[in-house]
């Protein structure tokens, strides 16, 4: 007897949709969970829009550090375009970042990073 080619076409389409629905299920959840979140302080020093095909805006941030010791950076990606004008205007300065750290993501479209700021000010000494 064995099974047609019908039956076989439905079975595998079936698994291809069930695996993309459950890969756009697990990103959605990635993209909107955040494994943490804080804040750092310290000199914006760079921003810009990078990648072939996916535009992303990555920025540093120089911590403060202690007299005499070389300073720690830290890596940031930005998606909301709000935050990203508010970092143009506060180049150079001492700002404060509030992030969440998304951890998973499957690929560098979302960000080089997995460190999402979602807000700035600028901080005073």
């Amino acid at each position: 007897m064995g099974i047609s080619k019908t039956k076989l076409f439905l079975f595998f389409s079936g698994a291809c949709l069930l695996a993309a629905l459950l890969f756009v299920a697990y990103v959605a959840l990635a993209l909107n969970w955040s494994y943490s979140k804080g804040e750092r302080a310290g000199f914006l020093q760079k921003l810009s829009s990078k990648g072939w095909v996916c535009k992303t805006w990555e920025g540093e941030l120089s911590l403060v550090a202690i007299p005499g010791t070389s300073p720690e950076k830290f890596l940031f990606t930005v998606r909301e375009a709000e935050v990203v004008g508010q970092l143009n205007a506060l180049m150079g300065k001492r700002v404060a970042l509030d992030y969440e750290q998304h951890k998973g993501l499957p690929s560098s479209c979302w960000g080089e990073t997995e460190y999402f700021v979602t807000g700035v000010r600028e901080a005073g000494f």
